[in-house]
C-alpha cells in the first residue's frame, strides 16, 4: 500500500509543479515560482514530519510522493546555472540565497507549527 500511496503522489505532485510551470513559462517568473514550489514544499514536509499526523502510508504519499514530485530541486539548480550563463550573476545568487535561506527558515516554521499543533 505504501507504493501505491508513494506512486499516487508522486503523480500529483509532478502534475502539481508542471501545471504551475505552464502558468509561468516567462524565464523570471518560472524562476520565482520555483521558489515558491520549493519553498512551500519546505514548508508542508516540515509540518509533515514534525509528528505522526497520519499513518505511515499516506505520510510516506504526502512527503516522498507528493511533495518529492512538487519540489524542484533540479530545476532550481539548472536554473542557477542558466542565469549564470545569461550574464545574471545577480540574480542567480538572489535565487540561491533565497530558496536556500527560505526553505530552512519555511521547513523550521513548517516544523513548529507541527509539534505545536501536537
Amino acid at each position: 500500500m505504501t507504493t501505491l500511496a508513494v506512486a499516487v503522489g508522486g503523480v500529483l505532485g509532478v502534475l502539481s509543479r508542471w501545471g504551475i510551470s505552464r502558468l509561468t513559462l516567462h524565464s523570471d517568473a518560472l524562476l520565482w515560482s520555483t521558489v515558491g514550489i520549493n519553498l512551500a514544499g519546505s514548508f508542508l514536509l516540515g509540518l509533515l514530519v514534525a509528528e505522526h499526523w497520519f499513518g505511515r502510508d499516506l505520510r510516506e504519499g504526502l512527503g516522498v510522493g507528493f511533495l518529492g514530485g512538487f519540489t524542484t530541486f533540479s530545476t532550481f539548480s539548472v536554473q542557477v546555472v542558466l542565469e549564470v550563463e545569461g550574464g545574471r550573476a545577480g540574480l542567480a545568487l538572489t535565487y540561491v540565497l533565497v530558496s536556500v535561506l527560505g526553505g530552512i527558515a519555511a521547513a523550521t516554521a513548517g516544523y513548529a507549527l507541527g509539534r505545536s499543533l501536537a
